[in-house]
């Protein structure tokens, strides 16, 4: 029996191993030419330790204080050349990925499906036989090649690989690069280019109540995480709120619907911030965010959207006088380059 192991470089790259029954995870990671940061191979030097951030695991007790202090392993630092997994993992190594001798994977796929789901979004899906072996934290992002240059857009999954296929939101960017190649030139079959997985926002292990909240097309990494969730189950309370500028910006409500229906915890809803919006709900995810969401501190927040709304719900939650137990948040901005 093996585990799958997340590696999370401090340069953004993941790389997944697999780690045999009683093998520990520098001897998996050496064994398929990931040189993680090492030495004594004792427990003794302390050149190994990182950071568990998810999975079961074994530490055994051949190591010294010097080199991880019981304070250190109950917060979840490890020494990798001890620690042998149980369960998957996700390890946060303090390394860039270049030191580590690794690089960020690179695969081919086709388009399968590209549709406009509004003026502002473009839902594409791609498909590949090489995207089988595609792993990637649900929250994290690939680097998609623009056919027919040589430049690169970032973008997180919207849902998890399935039978080889994985899918992306995207924004409809007027005079974008992407943009104007998907809304006009991209057909079924035609090849792309993705490299990655990248990006430290992804879901963790579920030990409180979630408050996710998504701007735009900032929803995409929270249907992907919706979908782990709906697999793996959760005894806490998640709610997401969803907001956008226009009307028209509101998509993949019948998804949320859905996942309210498979997730027995999970709670939703929108807000539009326009003054000549119909929708009932209006304002900004901050307008909305209710104390119970905050849970008097004992909450996991995850944030996805642009920099502004990263910045005011900041503030808000200061304002609150609350400190979430964990705050994560990606920011993007559209190029238009």
């Amino acid at each position: 029996m093996s585990h799958k192991i997340a590696l999370n470089f401090e340069d953004g790259v993941t790389r997944f191993i697999d780690a045999s029954a009683g093998e520990t995870v520098a001897d998996a990671a050496y064994r398929q030419g990931i040189n993680i940061p090492l030495d004594c191979r004792d427990g003794a030097c302390g050149t190994c330790k990182c950071f568990a951030e998810a999975g079961r695991y074994d530490m055994g007790q051949d190591y010294i204080e010097d080199a991880l202090s019981e304070e250190e392993a109950e917060q979840g630092y490890v020494l990798t050349c001890q620690m042998r997994a149980e369960s998957d993992c996700v390890v946060r190594v303090p390394a860039s990925s270049d030191v580590c001798k690794t690089q960020q994977a690179s695969f081919e796929a086709s388009i399968s499906d590209v549709r406009q789901l509004s003026d502002s979004t473009i839902a594409l899906s791609i498909k590949g036989e090489s995207l089988s072996k595609l792993a990637f934290l649900p929250g994290q992002y690939v680097n998609l090649k623009v056919p027919g240059s040589e430049q690169t857009r970032a973008y997180s999954f919207s849902s998890l690989q399935k039978d080889g296929e994985v899918s992306f939101l995207i924004r409809n960017v007027p005079g974008g690069l992407m943009s104007s190649f998907l809304t006009s030139l991209a057909k079924a079959g035609d090849s792309m280019t993705l490299a990655g997985p990248l990006g430290s926002f992804y879901l963790r292990d579920i030990r409180r109540p979630l408050l996710l909240l998504a701007g735009g097309t900032g929803l995409a990494p929270f249907t992907a995480m919706l979908e782990k969730i709906a697999e793996q189950g959760s005894e806490h309370a998640l709610h997401l709120i969803y907001g956008v500028t226009h009307d028209f910006d509101l998509v993949e409500m019948d998804k949320l619907e859905a996942f309210a229906a498979r997730i027995p915890n999970f709670t939703y809803s929108a807000c539009v911030s326009s003054p000549t919006s119909s929708y009932p709900q209006k304002g900004y995810v901050t307008h909305h965010i209710e104390p119970k969401h905050l849970n008097e501190g004992d909450v996991d927040v995850y944030l996805c959207g642009p920099p502004p709304m990263v910045e005011s719900v900041n503030q808000f939650i200061r304002e609150q006088g609350i400190q979430p137990a964990n705050f994560y948040y990606e920011k993007f901005a559209a190029s238009a380059a």
